[in-house]
């Protein structure tokens, strides 16, 4: 997802980023959200492996008609199953080797009948019928669904957008996080003098009556339901290749509006650098077959599977906007949204209440890619100008099992958390190897908070469970209280920490009277160090390196 930036002339409305399809603050819940967050046993009975997805696109209805040809194996033995579809479009069948199945829809969960058990080990296959006018996106990508837009030629612009909302918005699937497909074919239906961008490689094309196109995508690797995408418009098509580190070429796919191309091509070769940079630090990128691919939208971006949505008008910074302060002179949707290919589709959440894994992580991609390109004093610059937009209102993780996001704070707390996990390893070397080893040892697989939490904590050889509960489970982040006291010795510094979390005992630095950090070690009791030559008006703590609040209590 991506951070909004609202502007109005030069003016930041209210100092504040605004954070795109996070859900309002719920305080309860209802038997909908249930059936669309939990793995019930509808569910858990089954996996998925391939979907067969078929979309015709009325654009001037605003209308969709389609199939989808549900493969899945049988965990269990089991003769019901639950997938999902916004009531509000049409099923008009469900079939099983060749017979009709009975449904019954309960909100947006539909149940499967079957006429017998479905043993496990079983691999069967379903198909669902569908039609109707999907919901239409008010301000896409935040609030989500289908954008009918017009380009500046007047020609139709189409695109989908549906993170946190679902995919069952436009299109009947498994609609959770913890079940990808290993492979699916999505085929857009479209007239004829428009072409359907969606993800993977585009292996076909066919002419069909009353003047439409139908274009087969074919992806080859497991993919989240809310990366499935179909852009529709009157784009032209070019292409280049990047030279990974193994020797391998990555083919580099753009498709722009027809008269953007020119613009396009300059913009576009900040692609290359920024592929060196998350090599480097992430490891290949990970959907070698697929390819990389861009697609101008009509909304500002989205990280699309190896097809990323992109809407930033070919500016720099967020829609010309440099909300960093350091110069940002690359466009900032390539940046982030390229680093979801990582964050979010290489290694995904499985519960959407962990959605920091995407976000937070890939928002600290920003700084690696400034860091790899500028060097790491530019990077804290980047990073630490992000601290003055954390609200600190709710905990970043949201609640598991009811389809409910914390706190937009995943973006820029959930980096800066990172950023002081980084200096409490305080081994670069070691860091980095954990980086790239979550890229590795979860390449394809959806993972929860915990998993990558003891993944880290093990890796560094330091339980950091305590820092992962504060910075993520609670609200607030640790206060640092200190005060001077005057004893026969001279001026003492006394201080503790104050948190949420009990026996909370982050180490942290100081900087000393010749600008070198020292470590100490505040636990929530108070303590007393002699510091030679302490100064009351120069002391400060090391807030550059890690995030906390310090508080000077007076004697």
């Amino acid at each position: 997802m991506r951070r909004f930036i609202a502007i109005s002339a030069v003016i930041l409305i209210a100092n504040t980023h605004l954070f795109g399809q996070l859900m309002d603050n719920q305080v309860s819940f209802t038997q909908k959200d249930t059936l669309r967050g939990a793995l019930r046993p509808e569910r858990t009975c089954f996996d998925v492996t391939y979907y067969d997805l078929t979309v015709d696109v009325n654009i001037g209805a605003k209308s969709i008609n389609g199939s989808n040809a549900i493969y899945f194996t049988a965990v269990e033995d089991f003769t019901k199953l639950q997938i999902d579809l916004f009531q509000n479009l049409n099923i008009s069948s469900i079939t099983w080797n060749g017979k009709s199945l009975e449904f019954k829809r309960q909100y947006d969960a539909v149940f499967v009948q079957f006429p017998s058990t479905i043993k496990k080990g079983a691999k069967e296959m379903i198909n669902v019928a569908y039609d109707g006018f999907p919901q239409i996106a008010k301000n896409a990508p935040w609030d989500g669904g289908f954008s009918f837009d017009t380009d500046m030629n007047g020609n139709p612009w189409v695109g989908i957008s549906c993170e946190g909302l679902g995919a069952s918005v436009w299109w009947p699937n498994k609609d959770h996080l913890s079940d990808e497909p290993d492979s699916m074919m999505i085929n857009g239906i479209v007239p004829l003098d428009l072409m359907c961008v969606a993800n993977g490689n585009l292996i076909a094309t066919e002419q069909l009556a009353e003047n439409k196109m139908k274009y087969s995508w074919k992806v080859s690797y497991p993919i989240n339901n809310y990366n499935v995408s179909l852009n529709i418009g009157k784009y032209t098509h070019f292409g280049d290749v990047y030279k990974q580190a193994n020797g391998k070429d990555l083919a580099l796919d753009y498709y722009v509006l027809d008269y953007n191309l020119e613009i396009a091509k300059k913009q576009f070769e900040q692609v290359k650098p920024m592929m060196a940079c998350y090599e480097k630090y992430l490891g290949p990128y990970p959907f070698y077959k697929d390819g990389y691919a861009m697609v101008e939208t009509p909304y500002l971006g989205m990280e699309h599977q190896g097809v990323i949505a992109y809407g930033n008008k070919y500016q720099t910074g967020y829609l010309g906007f440099d909300y960093s302060g350091i110069g940002m002179d690359f466009d900032y949707i390539i940046i982030h949204e390229t680093g979801h290919e990582w964050w979010g589709n290489n290694v995904s959440m499985k519960d959407l209440a962990d959605m920091w894994i995407h976000e937070g992580f890939c928002t600290y991609s920003e700084s690696i890619y400034v860091e790899c390109l500028y060097g790491n004093e530019k990077a804290l610059d980047y990073i630490n100008a992000s601290k003055r937009n954390i609200s600190n209102d709710k905990p970043i993780i949201g609640i598991y099992n009811v389809n409910n996001e914390g706190s937009g704070d995943m973006y820029q707390k959930g980096a800066v958390f990172l950023n002081t996990l980084r200096y409490q390893v305080n081994n670069d070397p070691l860091w980095w190897n954990i980086i790239l080893g979550i890229q590795k040892d979860f390449a394809k697989q959806t993972v929860t908070t915990a998993q990558i939490e003891n993944y880290i904590s093990r890796k560094a050889g330091k339980d950091f469970s305590k820092l992962f509960d504060q910075y993520l489970r609670h609200a607030d982040i640790p206060v640092l209280e200190y005060k001077y006291q005057r004893t026969s010795n001279g001026l003492e510094l006394r201080y503790r920490w104050v948190a949420d979390v009990a026996g909370f005992d982050m180490p942290i630095r100081y900087i000393s009277k010749g600008g070198k950090p020292v470590w100490v070690n505040p636990t929530t009791d108070w303590q007393q160090l002699n510091i030679e030559g302490l100064d009351e008006k120069t002391f400060k703590w090391d807030t550059r390196h890690f995030y906390f609040t310090e508080k000077l209590v007076k004697s």
